[in-house]
């Protein structure tokens, strides 16, 4: 009986499912959503070559040195890089005395103890040291950035859909939002007249939701003045160059691990080879008896044929 009524109460539940089920299935199909101006507008990122792309892609040390001064020149004014320290820059083929300069000089210090009154305070970074934040808490940043908080960098590729081709595409996609067209030739403010970019926020077709906190970072050719015998700093170079960087940061053992997956693969195919061969050589044309076992035995059949005749038993 307890089982009955347990039954009985698991198919109403059950059926209550489906109805609503079907009842918000019909509600969508009657009445469906509004589309949002981020669905109709929104672009997927610019498609960029990365010397990284790929699985051979190795990373160009003279582009990442370029992305590293983009980002200490400008990107650091916000964004932290909390996961990278100094030392790590060695990869990018600067040498000790380099590294310890560009320590000493960050415009950013390192939050200590003084030893001898105990008290909070600063010093100069180390090359031991991870590069230090720009603002000392969350609440600095917000304050200083309408109360938006700059994501940090390290792992930025990884963190955004598209990776570099992301953060290429939206470093140099900023737009002028009037008379902002789609891909279609739809005028955003026209068909949506209630997605005009608040005040304080920037137009980016890039970003999710179309607006962004940031605003555009490379604004002008020559921003930054790269070394000589470097391509022209222009904001599309510039852009390429910080996401090679952001690249490296993210994953700073991708040529290693490249280099790791080519010989697995190598010796996968070249294991495979000759288990081929071993295959043709000893097993292809071996004769592949079948051991005749239980009631097919012939010692089983005569055994079954003596016991049904001593019981009489026909067959």
């Amino acid at each position: 009986m307890l089982r009955f009524i347990l039954g009985f109460i698991g198919a109403v539940f059950a059926a209550v499912l489906l109805i609503s089920f079907f009842s918000n299935l019909a509600t969508y199909f009657q009445n469906p959503p509004a589309p949002l101006a981020a669905d109709e507008f929104h672009k997927e990122p610019k498609e960029v070559h990365f010397s990284s792309d790929g699985p051979l892609g190795k990373f160009d040390k003279a582009q990442l040195q370029r992305g590293f001064q983009v980002y200490a020149e400008v990107c650091s004014a916000c964004h932290s890089l909390k996961m990278v320290s100094f030392r790590d820059l060695k990869q990018l083929g600067y040498n000790d005395a380099e590294i310890k300069k560009i320590a000493s000089d960050w415009k950013t210090q390192v939050p200590s103890i003084n030893p001898d009154t105990g008290e909070p305070a600063t010093r100069k970074a180390l090359p031991s040291d991870n590069f230090p934040a720009p603002f000392a808490n969350e609440t600095a940043a917000r304050a200083a950035n309408n109360n938006a908080l700059p994501p940090d960098l390290s792992l930025i590729t990884k963190a955004r859909e598209g990776g570099a081709h992301y953060v290429y595409s939206l470093i140099t996609g900023y737009a002028n939002q009037a008379g902002y067209k789609n891909e279609k030739g739809e005028e955003l403010l026209k068909k949506f007249p209630d997605a005009k970019t608040p005040q304080n926020l920037h137009f980016n077709p890039y970003f999710a939701n179309l607006n962004i906190a940031m605003p555009p970072p490379l604004t002008s050719n020559g921003q930054v003045t790269y070394a000589p015998g470097n391509p022209a700093p222009t904001v599309d170079q510039m852009a390429k160059d910080v996401a090679a960087f952001l690249v490296w940061t993210a994953e700073p053992n991708l040529e290693s691990r490249h280099a790791a997956g080519l010989a697995v693969t190598i010796f996968l195919l070249i294991a495979s080879i000759l288990g081929y061969f071993a295959y043709q050589q000893i097993w292809y044309e071996a004769k592949r008896g079948v051991r005749l076992t239980g009631p097919l035995d012939p010692e089983n059949q005569a055994k079954t044929r003596r016991t049904k005749a001593k019981a009489g038993i026909a067959g």
